[in-house]
């Protein structure tokens, strides 16, 4: 579809929604801003029967029924603040049930994932999102290069009302990526006067602050509010927190500096010599993550405005706007390179006789000792306008229009390795490089080998429209047989581009696709009896791409006693795969690599030493990846224990089509060449014939052609790692949530505990019918967080310990085990209303992980795992309204 089609269509949906606005016809709405839990539904349906009417909840399509036979994780207001949180991700990660739980969530530097993804249950998406992310009940535009997920970023928690997370597949009501769940941030809706708050936070080498300004004014008949939020803080890098370190030999571990440090190294055959002394057997050593980002540095700047007017006592029009833009700056590690330089070279100077020999270096010494910095930019804005019509008898009609874009842009600092090794070998001081004293080097010849540059970009729309009808079908004796149903047209693009090179003649690659969906569904709730509700959903969507597929979901709650409520559900749910990995795909490539790291049996020895290639990116011929989900669980409010709440759910999810990267072929042992279902996916002794074929147009990485390759070599195999709907993953468990909470003289008591137990983990990553089971490797059972807290005249306070359980390691012979990561938080805050000093206001303080405690270490990558913490943050805020 061409840019201007989509304007018109976009423009066509405009003009929709405002015609809709003003004579109540239109698209549809899901969610209303007011939203409530279960509970809170409930709750409000004792006092106002009449107001819980117009409340729609996560989860379902039907106003004032609370999802019937599932489990709703709630995250109010005072959550919020109690948490301290500066981003939405910050706040997502307090969830047990996030894949990110107890981490400060940071995307990469590069432009593969720059954006820090959401992921219920841990379950994964190399093609995607398998978590839905909404606002107020409907989509937000992708972001991303290489992705299309939802940046939670874009809604700073100042604005947040309420989180709801529905951690049961959830398309046959919304469609695709509800696979683990929905996560719904519901913002406010009304408000008058005049709100600010204000936090500042410090930690060791570490400053952060966030502001949010609210104004507003409430008519009666209507508002509008306009908030403005501003966030910022600065980076910590590697040297300046213990627990980051290549270096773990004091904890029982390896030491896996590098030797490509600011003194070079000199390796002959198997023998190192390090500089200045050259003594045999020497090797100068660092530490490559001790300049190299753990927390970017970000600013954030959010506008969000919504007016909500009713017209008549019929029709009420709301229309909601945001603008967000993100600029983070990553350090990477000090360029370096690992080459070999020949006797040509004007500075060659052997050990001995040998006429080369290869030199490890890093470029501090003329580049900086601080690394490489990358600088990004995200931005993103949202406008959705809806109605609400009553119809008569009790009958409804809500639409929606909704449209989105995004602008993504990730630069990404490198070497010419081609100028690098050209340098080493050429013959004149004017252009060799100096690899035992890089200051002596022509600058000429440094700025050539800087002079690579990574540059992605993406722009990415989205425009939806909605109806929705919903009310009473008829009367049983328990109560109404509630009906809803709706269409929905989704459309959705991405124009995305990659710039690898020198700035003068860099490999470009751009990559356009879009897809229009169609949707059908419809949803009901039966009240059998008094103690027994029945609930149905189905959706169909017609994706123009990857077909259609249709989702059903069942439901029943049932109340054998007043204070307990037996709930069950069953449906099936999909991922329609993202475009960035279909049609959409801008990083298909070949590229070389110049061993062979896992020959097949039989192999000669010298194969080792022969290069492979190996083809990376998306591939258009993915189709969705599926699951059958189906909880069972109940929830207590026992009279005889007042204050006490007890939520338990036990899951099951069968998640099928998982779209993955076959790697086998590089770590995957004599195994990888047994399996047969691997057998389409490498070639062992390739003609550049077979290569191209099997390549499919797949531009050259690091080499300047397949032909140019196989004219100077001989590859032992070729290799396909693009994605594919390759895997299987089975996972059950039990999630719980016990509350406590009693009214005192001085004010009152509470505490909680709430976490998930996963009970089995097992993945087939060809879906052959042979399992791994990943909780013996690398992945943990037990999740949870537990706090007390008390109210006491005007101070709120609450102390909060986060759990992320240990695992057991394979493969390790330095670890066997990760510990467990157990940080403890402090939040105070004190009414200053109360205390005489200013209306309206109340002062906070947040002390995150106030024993200092550090994530556990792990033998790899950048020595820690299971977590992650930015030491101990003590932050002071401010609220204050007028």
């Amino acid at each position: 579809m061409s840019a201007n089609m989509f304007e018109r269509r976009r423009a066509g949906l405009v003009s929709a929604s405002l015609l809709a606005l003003t004579v109540a016809i239109a698209g549809s709405a899901t969610a209303q801003t007011v939203q409530a839990t279960p509970a809170a539904a409930s709750d409000k349906a004792q006092s106002d029967s009449s107001e819980v009417s117009e409340i729609v909840v996560t989860g379902t399509l039907l106003r004032g029924v609370a999802p019937v036979g599932t489990n709703v994780i709630g995250v109010t207001r005072d959550d919020v603040v109690a948490t301290g949180a500066a981003s939405t991700n910050d706040l997502l990660a307090t969830i047990p049930q996030v894949s990110n739980f107890n981490s400060f969530p940071a995307g990469t530097a590069t432009f593969g994932q720059p954006i820090a993804q959401t992921n219920l249950r841990g379950l994964g998406a190399s093609g995607g999102t398998t978590t839905l992310v909404l606002l107020n009940g409907h989509r937000l535009v992708g972001a991303g290069i290489l992705q299309t997920y939802v940046d939670p970023t874009i809604i700073p928690p100042g604005m947040i009302e309420r989180v709801e997370v529905v951690p049961d597949g959830g398309s046959s009501i919304y469609g695709s990526d509800a696979i683990g769940g929905v996560v719904n941030f519901i913002t406010r809706k009304r408000m008058s006067g005049l709100e600010a708050d204000a936090k500042y936070g410090m930690a060791d080498g570490y400053r952060t602050f966030d502001a949010n300004v609210t104004a507003g004014k409430d008519w009666g008949t209507g508002s509008l509010f306009a908030s403005y939020a501003y966030a910022w803080h600065n980076e910590i890098q590697g040297y300046e927190r213990d627990y980051v370190s290549q270096n773990k030999v004091a904890l029982g571990g390896t030491d896996r500096r590098v030797a490509t440090c600011g003194v070079t190294n000199i390796q002959v055959g198997a023998t190192t010599y390090a500089l200045p002394g050259r003594v045999a057997g020497t090797k100068n050593v660092c530490d490559s993550t001790d300049y190299a980002t753990i927390y970017p540095r970000e600013n954030r700047h959010t506008v969000f405005a919504t007016l909500d007017q009713a017209i008549n006592d019929d029709l009420t029009v709301n229309a909601t706007a945001y603008y967000s833009i993100r600029r983070s700056v990553t350090q990477t590690a000090p360029l370096a390179t690992s080459g070999a330089i020949t006797s040509a070279n004007p500075y060659f100077s052997p050990i001995g006789a040998e006429t080369s020999h290869t030199v490890l270096f890093d470029y501090t010494s003329v580049f900086g000792a601080e690394g490489t910095r990358n600088p990004a930019k995200f931005s993103s804005r949202g406008f959705t306008p809806t109605f609400d019509y009553n119809i008569g008898d009790g009958w409804k009609l809500r639409g929606m229009a909704n449209f989105g874009h995004s602008f993504n842009r990730t630069v990404e600092a490198s070497i010419n390795t081609t100028a690098a090794s050209n340098a080493l070998r050429a013959t004149t001081t004017g252009t060799a490089l100096n690899p035992y004293n890089l200051s002596q080097t022509n600058p000429a010849v440094l700025a050539a080998i800087r002079d690579y540059t990574n540059l992605s970009e993406a722009k990415q729309d989205l425009a939806e429209g909605r109806l929705v009808v919903d009310g009473s079908v008829f009367q049983l004796p328990a109560g109404d047989v509630r009906l809803a149903a709706g269409v929905e047209y989704h459309y959705e693009k991405i124009d995305s581009r990659i710039a690898f090179g020198p700035s003068a003649t860099p490999k470009t690659n751009r990559a356009v696709a879009s897809r229009e969906a169609r949707s059908i569904y419809g949803e009901v709730f039966v009240p059998v009896f008094e103690a027994f509700d029945l609930t149905g959903s189905i959706r169909y969507d017609d994706y123009s791409d990857v077909g259609g597929t249709t989702n059903p979901k069942i439901g029943f709650n049932f109340r054998p006693a007043s204070w307990i409520t037996v709930r069950g559900n069953w449906g099936t749910s999909f991922h329609a795969p993202s475009l960035a990995d279909t049609t959409g795909a801008v990083d298909a490539r070949v590229t070389s690599l110049a061993i062979t790291p896992n020959p097949a049996p039989g192999s000669a020895p010298t194969d080792a030493l022969r290069p492979i290639l190996y083809i990376s990116g998306g591939s258009p011929t993915l189709k969705p990846e599926s699951a059958d989900t189906w909880s069972l669980g109940a929830d207590f409010k026992p009279d005889f224990l007042p204050g006490v709440t007890l939520n338990v759910t036990y899951y099951n999810v069968d998640f099928s089509n998982v779209i993955s990267v076959n790697a086998g072929g590089f770590n995957g042992g004599a195994g990888f060449y047994a399996d047969p279902t691997n057998a389409p996916f490498y070639i062992l002794n390739p003609t550049l014939a077979q290569a191209t074929t099997f390549a499919r147009g797949a531009r050259a990485d690091n080499f300047d052609s397949l032909t140019a390759f196989f004219a100077s070599n001989n590859p032992y195999a070729i290799y396909d790692l693009r994605r594919y709907n390759r895997g299987r993953l089975k996972q059950d468990g039990i999630d719980f949530n016990l509350g406590y909470r009693k009214p005192t003289g001085f004010g009152s008591i509470s505490a909680s505990f709430a976490g998930t137990y996963t009970l089995n983990r097992k993945t087939s990553d060809s879906n052959n019918g042979i399992y791994v089971d990943r909780l013996k490797n690398g992945f943990n059972h037990f999740n949870y967080v537990t706090s007390v807290g008390a109210e006491v005249g005007p101070i709120t306070g609450r102390v909060t310990l986060t759990h992320s359980g240990s695992y057991p390691l394979l493969g390790d012979p330095a670890q066997s085990r990760v510990s467990a990561f157990n940080p403890v938080d402090v939040y105070l805050a004190l009414d200053l209303e109360k205390v005489g000093v200013l209306d309206h206001s109340s002062l906070t303080l947040n002390i995150d992980n106030i024993g200092d405690t550090d994530p556990p270490f792990r033998n790899a990558g950048s020595g820690y795992a299971n977590g992650s913490t930015l030491g101990r943050l003590v932050s002071v805020g401010l609220r204050t309204k007028f």
